[in-house]
């Protein structure tokens, strides 16, 4: 079978994640910096005659209304087009991990079907489309990812606002899998209760580094990078083996290590490739895991 539109969905991490209190609205303001990595997924993309999305995927049921059926049915309603598509998706990113998964899904379908309606993906349209399909989206279209380099932005609002900088290039990943599904909305929740009972202060003791350093630090050693997950301290208490996971990483040398967005990805942030690769192979004796860039 043939395919008009080849696209990667790279994964992200979250180096830093503040997450405040929840919104009147039930939303929560988030202050992060994400970054893409060389790992993703692929989209392969098929033009049909008949209005529907039909998506495929080897590797996992994906549910019948996906991040994939979303974005091709906010794209119809902004742009009218008559077609449908066929999407293939072989997915590496696990699912609930963190990374962003279904969200970098979503926008990479949003770029194939603009090219094969060719239209122009306009920053208007774009955000149109992510409105309806979810927060992380909006930091996939706007992170430079698109425009051929690597994606990193200072995120913040709910994820909607999307300042884009230039990604570090001298840092290598390791990327542990613990085998939990941690579910968005369980993990919201849980920092929800967290915030309710104090904990935040009281005995997880958290801090976090002003939004107006995020950039700074970023750019600086690594070894006094001061970001923190507000997710980390509350899955770590309902599900162990991520912190047993971040453990292990720091001892097997990672400069910084830390749980990506809600989790339960664990990585590790090496200054050389050899370290990571080093430290990637004691892991694999216990953990499922990968280096990334």
């Amino acid at each position: 079978m043939s395919f008009d539109v080849c696209v990667k969905a790279p994964a992200k991490v979250n180096i830093g994640l503040k997450v405040l209190k929840k919104r009147a609205d039930g939303y929560h303001n988030i202050e992060s910096i994400f970054q893409t990595l060389d790992f993703s997924d692929e989209l392969q993309i098929r033009r049909i005659p008949q209005k529907e999305c039909i998506v495929r995927c080897a590797q996992m049921q994906l549910p019948l209304e996906n991040t994939l059926t979303k974005t091709y049915s906010a794209f119809c309603s902004e742009t009218n087009i008559d077609f449908g598509v066929e999407v293939v998706l072989n997915k590496f990113l696990p699912a609930g991990g963190g990374l962003g998964g279904g969200s970098s899904d979503g926008a990479s379908l949003l770029k194939g079907l603009a090219e094969l309606a060719e239209i122009q993906l306009t920053d208007s349209l774009a955000d149109a489309v992510a409105e309806k399909v979810g927060s992380d989206v909006f930091f996939f279209l706007h992170s430079g990812f698109f425009q051929g380099g690597r994606g990193c932005a200072l995120v913040s609002g709910r994820g909607e606002l999307v300042e884009s900088i230039e990604s570090r290039t001298d840092l290598s990943f390791v990327l542990i899998f613990p085998g939990i599904h941690s579910s968005t909305k369980e993990a919201y929740s849980l920092v929800d209760h967290a915030y309710e009972l104090g904990l935040y202060d009281s005995v997880y003791k958290v801090s976090y580094p002003d939004f107006s350093e995020l950039k700074r630090l970023y750019y600086g050693f690594i070894g006094a990078w001061k970001f923190t997950n507000s997710f980390t301290p509350v899955l770590i208490d309902k599900y162990p083996l991520i912190g047993e996971a971040l453990r292990d990483i720091l001892e097997c040398g990672a400069d910084w290590a830390d749980m990506s967005g809600s989790g339960a990805t664990v990585f590790g942030v090496f200054q050389s490739d050899s370290a990571a690769k080093e430290a990637c192979l004691k892991c694999q004796k216990k953990w499922k895991c990968v280096v990334a860039h």
